[in-house]
């Protein structure tokens, strides 16, 4: 069983989110809750909240069925989203473009072996 979380349009560098999502890939949940808390990089509080997410969005769909010490980072990846263009004056009335990126984060989360309670 899968459950996924996006968030998209967040103001942070794809790749300064890519160092971060790529520390939790494959992780165990626990595991990777730990390593976002304690990470220093900026973008650790964003992941956390969309991997916090994808748990209860499991939660959810398995109707309770899935404890979140069962469920595994099977899937975590960063995409570009849209650049917002700002330009700021330079010398002899020069304009200098300054590119705001952002970024769609997303992560999906499985279980680990059997689900307890699972209908067919």
């Amino acid at each position: 069983m899968e459950a996924k979380a996006t968030a998209r349009y967040v103001r942070i560098s794809p790749s300064k989110a890519r160092r971060v999502v790529d520390m939790i890939r494959g992780a165990h949940v626990e595991e990777a809750r730990r390593v976002l808390r304690f990470t220093p990089i900026g973008a650790a509080v964003t992941v956390r909240k969309v991997l916090d997410s994808a748990i209860a969005n499991a939660e959810v769909k398995s109707a309770g069925a899935v404890a979140p010490t069962n469920l595994r980072v099977a899937k975590a990846f960063v995409d570009e989203g849209p650049t917002l263009r700002r330009f700021q004056p330079r010398a002899q009335g020069r304009a200098y473009r300054i590119r705001k990126r952002t970024s769609h984060i997303t992560v999906v989360v499985e279980s680990i072996g059997e689900v307890v309670g699972a209908q067919g």
